[in-house]
């Protein structure tokens, strides 16, 4: 059993952070030169068709990943077992999505993704050959070690995506990128992992991981399809121009967002896994992580929401102008996405996948809800359902949290709830101060700087403990 102390929590989530912000600082540096080089109709297009990137890449996995993970006895068997099962799936799937492929052309009237469906699913059958080498250095806990694949892979895909955008080859330098980084990735993975396959399958092992990863699999259908649909809707409603300044605005939040969340996911499940016999230090751990998570989060995503215009303007060029009022409203929808990573992972981190699923379930009617009433408005209302539905969820993902632990959405809020108001001052003041500035360039160097030193000031004036438990980490790191 790994022995997992307060200090080592906030230490794993503020080094893991700064390890993962390099990886999405280098792909957000790439992203703002191909979005330069691109048209939003090309992110359109590749948005067209993430939907059944997703769900097939699910069934890829089936849980199967996590099952080793959350697995306390894992043999080699099992291991080889997980990976023939994908192999076969993933086969299965990519000849699935080749057939399909004028289906869904036809369905976005777009011809071109004929082709490009085709071409994108190949990462299904290279991220098959690298899924039990990534479960294997998560259960290692050697996060550092995926950190330097991850920073690999992004910098020579990236690298070689801008050569052909700069070439003029269009959306297929996007459809570059992503094969580089995944044939990339699997190679360093089974470099670094040093485990190798054998042919070999288990009936038992399979019935075991099975069982406890089949629940993950319908979850991360329906999580996905969830996820997704908003790409179905605006491609198949509006234009692949909108859906690509919905792309965009969504991934520049999930700069941030994204990352915490990456990290809690990868962190917190192989870590709240190893203390399933100890759930008292479970349960301090889980709350130590909301609190730290909420630290980070709230400040960040806000400032961002602030600095948006720009941050668009200067970076990305005029072309890009309608991304803002959705990057705004999409900081929104992400703010409480990292903690409900929290609450669905130590369910999951316990064995209840059953309830993981269940969760999920429960949040469908609201989301589609929210999809059908905005759908015929714009896709600025389209992401302001989001924020409504996205915070519904969060209190639904916490209710078993609460029942089994009991630590549901009202106690974290009382834990966090003087970071929400100082990051709420932040935002007002770092607002009010860059509107009185002309140059977009002192605007985001200002924004941004104000916006950590008011924080930091507020935050040490309510005496919030993260900030102390963050500067003695530095203080003994140096």
């Amino acid at each position: 059993m790994i022995d997992i102390s307060k200090s080592n929590v906030t230490s794993g989530i503020v080094w893991n952070t700064l390890e993962k912000l390099s990886v999405k600082i280098t792909q957000f540096i790439i992203g703002i030169i191909l979005a330069r080089l691109l048209l939003p109709e090309d992110y359109g297009l590749i948005g067209m068709i993430a939907i059944f990137i997703a769900i097939s890449q699910t069934f890829v996995d089936s849980g199967m990943g996590s099952g080793l993970i959350q697995k306390q006895n894992r043999s080699t068997l099992d291991y080889s077992t997980v990976f023939v099962f994908n192999f076969i799936v993933s086969s299965t799937f990519y000849f699935l999505l080749f057939i399909s492929a004028p289906y869904i052309a036809d369905f976005y009237n777009t011809p071109e993704l004929k082709l490009i469906t085709r071409i994108v699913g190949i990462n299904l059958i290279i991220n098959s050959f690298a899924l039990v080498q990534r479960s294997i250095i998560m259960i290692a806990l050697d996060f550092k070690k995926l950190a330097k694949i991850n920073i690999i892979s992004v910098i020579l895909s990236g690298i070689i995506a801008v050569y052909f955008a700069y070439s003029g080859y269009g959306v297929w330098s996007l459809v570059i990128q992503t094969l580089i980084s995944s044939i990339t990735s699997t190679i360093l993975l089974w470099y670094f992992s040093k485990w190798k396959p054998s042919v070999v399958f288990s009936n038992k092992s399979f019935k075991d991981l099975f069982g406890f990863g089949s629940k993950l699999l319908l979850a991360g259908i329906y999580a996905k399809t969830l996820q997704n649909i908003y790409n179905i809707s605006i491609g198949k409603k509006y234009s692949a121009d909108d859906l690509g300044f919905y792309t965009q605005g969504k991934q520049l939040a999930e700069v941030s967002s994204g990352t915490i969340s990456s990290i809690l996911q990868q962190v917190t499940f192989p870590v709240l896994s190893s203390l399933q016999a100890d759930k008292e230090k479970m349960i301090l751990v889980y709350k130590r992580l909301i609190k730290m998570t909420a630290f980070l989060i709230f400040p960040v995503m806000i400032t961002l929401a602030v600095l948006s215009n720009p941050l668009i303007e200067l970076l990305l060029g005029e072309k890009w102008l309608r991304t803002i009022p959705l990057l705004q409203w999409m900081c929104f929808a992400r703010i409480f996405y990292p903690l409900s990573i929290l609450n669905l992972n130590i369910l999951k981190a316990n064995g209840r996948s059953d309830l993981f699923l269940k969760v999920d379930i429960l949040k469908a009617p609201i989301i589609i809800l929210a999809l059908i009433i905005t759908i015929p408005i714009s896709v600025e209302a389209i992401v302001i359902g989001q924020v409504i539905s996205t915070f519904i969820s969060y209190l639904i993902n916490s209710f078993y949290s609460r029942k089994l632990y009991g630590y549901g959405a009202i106690s974290q809020f009382k834990d966090i709830w003087l970071m929400i108001i100082s990051s709420v001052i932040t935002g007002l003041i770092t607002y009010f101060i860059i509107i009185i500035i002309n140059s977009l360039v002192l605007k985001l160097v200002i924004g941004f700087g104000v916006s950590i030193i008011i924080y930091f000031l507020i935050s040490n004036l309510f005496k919030i403990q993260e900030i102390q438990e963050i500067k003695s980490l530095f203080l003994k790191k140096h």
